[in-house]
């Protein structure tokens, strides 16, 4: 692990990919104990922003043990249901060398979780499939993804909250709403949150 300063009042956290959940996980929990004074936490791909901290908080994390791993089904759970007729699902069930019925139960059984949010407000990036399940993205993007579309890209797992162009390869779709400034939070995919994605 390294810890950079980003400007006056943040600090960037590298780990490798799949401690960033332990990290985030630990940094909250110290965070609502008190112990740690942040304005926000960030997790990455492979990186942990806090934004709002004192540089010399970084002395602080360094001193930490090692968070655990964090157990696959900690964490508020979110259901999806999940209508399994996307465009790309024979082509999923081909680089799988599966049957497509037996890729909607593996999907439907695995247990995500939201590793970080980007592309789009909503827009949460799902880890839980094996390595060996990773797929390609498209070679050519679409130029627009309905609102709802549920995709696979890399080791990835993702929901469209809205439409835009994408070359995830969609696997099926959910009437869902992912992003509400209504609601508090807006994003009903937030870091940390376990998800299953339940055949509808």
């Amino acid at each position: 692990m390294r810890i950079h300063p980003v400007g006056a009042t943040a600090l960037l956290i590298e780990c490798p990919a799949d401690e960033v959940e332990a990290w985030r996980a630990e940094l909250w929990r110290r965070r609502s104990a008190g112990s740690l004074s942040v304005a926000e936490i960030v997790p990455g791909a492979r990186t942990v922003l806090l934004d709002g901290v004192d540089p010399l908080a970084a002395d602080l994390i360094m001193s930490w043990a090692p968070p655990p791993a964090v157990g696959a089904a900690s964490g508020d759970l979110v259901e999806i249901p999940t209508v399994y007729d996307g465009p790309d699902l024979s082509s999923v069930a081909a680089l799988w060398s599966l049957p497509v019925p037996a890729v909607i139960s593996r999907l439907a059984s695995t247990t995500f979780r939201v590793a970080f949010c980007g592309f789009a407000p909503g827009f949460g990036y799902l880890t839980g499939l094996p390595a060996a399940l990773s797929v390609p993205r498209l070679a050519t993007p679409r130029t627009s993804v309905p609102p709802g579309s549920v995709g696979l890209a890399g080791p990835y797992a993702g929901i469209y909250p809205t439409a835009s162009p994408g070359g995830w390869q969609l696997v099926g779709r959910t009437s869902v709403t992912l992003f509400d400034v209504s609601r508090d939070p807006p994003a009903l995919l937030v870091p940390g949150t376990v998800v299953r994605l339940v055949a509808a």
